[in-house]
């Protein structure tokens, strides 16, 4: 008989199991270094799944010049606009200036810093930054409007000429991604509340005549040391958690249209879209970023659907 052999439940990559400061996530901008002249990421909200009824043009693919259909997320992406501008000295953060032409509307509902007099986008800086800002009130989903802080590609001169050309204006997904893109979702996960360690961590039920309870572990540790180690599994948060999720195609970017009404849990797309290939994380109406993706794949990245229908 083979020893007994216990590995431990849940990873400790993600640890502590408890839920996210906040909805919208800090991806490491230094790994998703890009040389385009434009953003690293875009805000954009889950409107839910559905079936796209599309035409396989991927080379060397078993299903070449066939329709099949394939599972797609449709992600609603409105304009967004630049808050305020950060320069990074040293790693921290040496100077940030607010915009000047900013929404009437952000006064009645963010609390916005005072204006710091040195407005000039000059001086000898390691880095640059925005903080952008979704203009959500055209979607129907709320009015506040969800910020982020959002890195740059190329120099430091190609960056502060972006930043000046932008200054006041809409950006729009458009300009950012472009059809074929490969593209990485971060976001939480769908909020569970308070679970037990059976649910939480995949612990096996013991014998249904176990003293002191069924969907529990059976010891949370040794008499010595008198201590419960953070490795044995216990009752706590499920969910609200940031993950990643990695190389999902853009197979379409397009307008509000009528292919995409009628929503369950969310309505009616009433601005710009995209449709990613797979699930991701988070339940509709939640708010994601949506970046460059971090570790292409050959398999992902050769795929090419052609979208006929939406279902």
């Amino acid at each position: 008989m083979a020893p007994p052999n216990s590995p431990r439940r849940g990873s400790l990559q993600y640890w502590p199991r408890k839920r996210a400061r906040k909805a919208l996530p800090s991806p490491n901008w230094k790994a998703l270094k890009s040389d385009s002249n434009k953003f690293q990421g875009f805000i954009c909200y889950k409107a839910g799944m559905a079936s796209a009824y599309v035409k396989d043009e991927t080379p060397d693919s078993m299903t070449k010049g066939k329709k099949i259909i394939v599972p797609v997320t449709i992600l609603e992406c409105p304009a967004m606009k630049i808050f305020s501008v950060r320069f990074y000295k040293n790693g921290k953060v040496a100077k940030e200036i607010l915009s000047e032409s900013l929404d009437k509307e952000l006064k009645r509902k963010l609390k916005l810093p005072k204006q710091n007099k040195k407005t000039e986008l000059e001086g000898e800086y390691d880095d640059v930054r925005v903080i952008c800002y979704s203009v959500v009130k055209k979607t129907g989903i709320k009015k506040t409007p969800d910020l982020s802080e959002i890195a740059l590609g190329g120099s430091y001169e190609d960056k502060i000429k972006f930043i000046k050309e932008n200054l006041g204006k809409e950006i729009s997904i458009s300009n950012v991604f472009e059809k074929g893109n490969l593209a990485d979702v971060r976001g939480l996960t769908k909020g569970k509340g308070l679970q037990g360690p059976v649910k939480r961590f995949g612990i096996t039920l013991k014998f249904h005549k176990s003293e002191k309870g069924v969907r529990r572990p059976g010891c949370l540790g040794p008499w010595h040391p008198a201590r419960v180690s953070f490795r044995a599994p216990m009752a706590g948060q499920l969910g609200m958690f940031t993950r990643v999720s990695y190389n999902h195609k853009i197979i379409e970017l397009a307008k509000a249209d009528d292919k995409v009404k009628g929503i369950k849990n969310f309505g009616d797309v009433k601005t710009d879209y995209v449709l990613v290939t797979g699930s991701v994380p988070g339940v509709a109406k939640r708010q994601m970023l949506l970046t460059n993706a971090l570790r292409e794949t050959k398999k992902q990245k050769k795929k090419n659907y052609e979208v006929l229908e939406i279902r």
